[in-house]
């Protein structure tokens, strides 16, 4: 089992990261699949009740790679964190086949809900680097997540989301419009505020050039 799911790692590593030279380079130099493997082996502990020794296991792997996952988190084999430095993976994070993970991405919670608390991400996904999938919800199947976005709400299959807080700007290659925006969207906000402001300027500006043509009629006559 152990050694199927290190292949099937290796193997998501030589087809997603075109500088890799061969499957003995991955397995001896690869971050990604180093903290993969350790993690395999905190998996197992944590489902022996060997929490603190999982736990111990999982902040060594972390020293050693720069990447974060918890011993409970459910991760697919064929996953590929590339660059991994900075990566976060929750306790209740699921992270399906064929994944890829980029440098700094978070799969975390938003304050302290109890029982799942983290994304589920479908099979065949992309989160970018620095991107933040934050609480329960789920990336559907072939999802890409743009470097930077911040998720906040479930995404589905084959959609491309961008931006703080995420949009959905393409679906199955076509281009989308997000139908259901966040509430608190700040730019959103502030664009608003600004156009408001103008208006009223425009308005207030428009009222100072009646006032002084009026003058000026008057004097006139």
């Amino acid at each position: 089992m152990f050694f199927r799911r290190l292949r099937a790692d290796i193997a998501a590593a030589k087809a997603n990261d075109p500088a890799a030279r061969n499957k003995f380079e991955i397995w001896l130099t690869y971050s990604g699949v180093h903290a993969l493997s350790h993690h395999r082996l905190a998996n197992r502990l944590y489902k022996m009740h060997l929490k603190l020794l999982a736990r111990i296991v999982s902040q060594w792997s972390k020293r050693r790679t720069g990447i974060e996952i918890h011993p409970a988190a459910k991760i697919s084999e064929g996953v590929f964190i590339d660059h991994g430095q900075g990566v976060v993976i929750g306790e209740t994070a699921e992270v399906g086949r064929g994944t890829v993970l980029y440098q700094g991405c978070t799969l975390g919670g938003t304050g302290k809900e109890t029982g799942k608390r983290h994304p589920t991400v479908g099979e065949h996904c992309v989160i970018s680097a620095g991107a933040k999938v934050l609480g329960n919800i789920k990336i559907g199947d072939y999802a890409k997540v743009g470097a930077g976005a911040v998720v906040l709400r479930d995404i589905p299959p084959h959609a491309t989301v961008v931006g703080v807080p995420g949009r959905i700007v393409r679906i199955n290659g076509n281009s989308a419009v997000d139908l259901m925006p966040e509430k608190e969207d700040p730019l959103v906000k502030e664009v608003c505020a600004v156009r408001e402001r103008e208006i009223a300027l425009e308005e207030r500006i428009a009222e100072l050039e009646r006032r002084l043509n009026k003058e000026d009629e008057d004097e006139n006559l």
